[in-house]
């Protein structure tokens, strides 16, 4: 079954339908099966188990690779892609979502039955009465699986920020997230390849659209293949301040852009003449929001020499820091006075909240605080390198033909399977 699996895959055909007509049809299926024609059950039955399998089989392949020498270990390059899976992406939605649903459906539900009571007495035809008896039905039934799922899971999903998860009905492992291509339900595959031959040293799946929390895991499988000497690339997605402080405590040397890489580099100059131009036949009635008309702290005179600060409407403020650091950047504070700020005509225009902040605020930047350098400070360092320059185009190189195979050539362009352990082994 392993052999038909893999030969099935490798020709793009997942469906175990389909896979059980080739059986049936094609002849180098019927040779590989010995011409045992599996059925459709029994081959999606055992794709579902096939976790433990393929990471004993995927283990033995990387050892088989390494002895032939296709494994460089010089740089391993992380990406990932969004894939849908088996999940309805309708049924997603917070427990509030679910409450809200399922009370709007016993709500139809009484008004059709009350309906039912009022017309008692007035003859219906047979086809009417059967189809509202079916809507009936269906309504109670889809409110009913609302309240059990309420009751199964008491708690919504968190993400690793503590903030509120989307769950779903038919795989709550899965998750929403929005591609180029629209919003899926699914799962984000993640690889690292090796650049020296692009063998896949590890690939995992996650139900999560965030790139930044998905590094480190991708990083600690790679542990037994990589040397010290081993480069970790990945693309800007999976930059953050945590994830590059945890590499540089490992001792992983890594190279991961900023957002902004691109406009630091002069290849990149122009870029902006070739991205997509809004549609010119999009519906133009609609008005654009007006943004608030706050004073800024360029409308503020600050005096550097005398460290002082009057605001637009000629009141002096006070400081309240003189010598702060935000977010690593030296800041000069300033504050105004109660008597000041309450009568003052404007401030509607100063406060963003005038019924509940008193005072205005402002903070100039005088540059970097000496002595604080952050990872992301070393790492743009790296990036803006000519080292890092290459590596940047090495990673493109490397990584994402990988990707182009599986989906394009391959045609493995979504999970078939619920669960994020099955998924995985898929």
């Amino acid at each position: 079954l392993l052999k038909i699996i893999l030969l099935a895959y490798s020709r793009g055909i997942v469906s175990s339908r389909k896979i059980e007509a080739a059986c049936r049809d094609n002849v180098v299926f019927i040779a590989v099966s010995g011409d045992s024609q599996p059925n459709f059950t029994t081959l999606a039955a055992f794709v579902s188990e096939l976790g433990d399998l393929t990471a004993k089989l995927f283990a033995q392949v990387l050892t088989v690779c390494d002895r032939q020498g296709l494994i460089g270990r010089e740089m391993f390059a992380i990406d990932g892609v969004k894939l849908p899976s088996n999940a309805s992406k309708a049924k997603s939605g917070s427990r509030a979502d679910y409450q809200r649903q399922a009370e709007k459906m016993e709500k139809a539900a009484k008004a059709m039955l009350d309906k039912h009571r009022d017309a008692d007495a007035a003859p219906a035809s047979e086809s009417d009465a059967q189809r509202e008896s079916r809507s009936l039905e269906r309504l109670q039934r889809e409110a009913q699986q609302l309240r059990d799922w309420l009751k199964d899971h008491p708690e919504d999903r968190k993400g690793s920020k503590g903030s509120v998860r989307l769950s779903n009905r038919t795989d709550n492992e899965s998750a929403k997230m929005a591609t180029g291509k629209g919003v899926i339900q699914g799962y984000t595959g993640v690889a690292a390849v090796d650049a020296k031959t692009q063998i896949v040293v590890d690939a995992q799946a996650h139900g999560t659209g965030s790139e930044q929390e998905l590094l480190l895991p991708v990083v600690d499988a790679t542990a037994p293949y990589r040397t010290p000497e081993t480069v970790i690339t990945a693309d800007a997605g999976y930059h953050s301040e945590a994830n590059l402080k945890q590499l540089a405590a490992s001792e992983v040397d890594a190279y991961i852009p900023d957002n902004g890489y691109r406009q630091r580099d002069e290849r990149y100059a122009g870029q902006e003449a070739h991205k997509a131009k809004p549609d010119p036949l999009h519906d133009k009635s609609g008005t654009p929001s007006k943004k608030a008309n706050h004073f800024k702290p360029k409308d503020f005179q600050f005096d550097l020499t005398q460290k002082t600060c009057i605001c637009p409407a000629g009141k002096r403020l006070y400081g309240n820091g003189g010598n702060c650091t935000i977010n690593g950047f030296a800041a000069i504070k300033f504050q105004g006075a109660q008597q000041d700020c309450v009568p003052c005509a404007q401030r509607g225009r100063c406060l963003r909240t005038p019924e509940k902040t008193k005072t205005r605020q402002v903070a100039f930047f005088l540059g970097k605080a000496l002595g604080h350098e952050s990872h992301t400070d070393r790492m743009k360092q790296k990036i803006d390198s000519d080292c890092g320059k290459r590596m940047i185009t090495w990673r493109f190189a490397t990584v994402e033909p990988v990707f182009g195979n599986t989906r394009g050539n391959k045609r493995l362009d979504r999970f078939t399977l619920r669960g994020q352990k099955k998924v995985d082994g898929q």
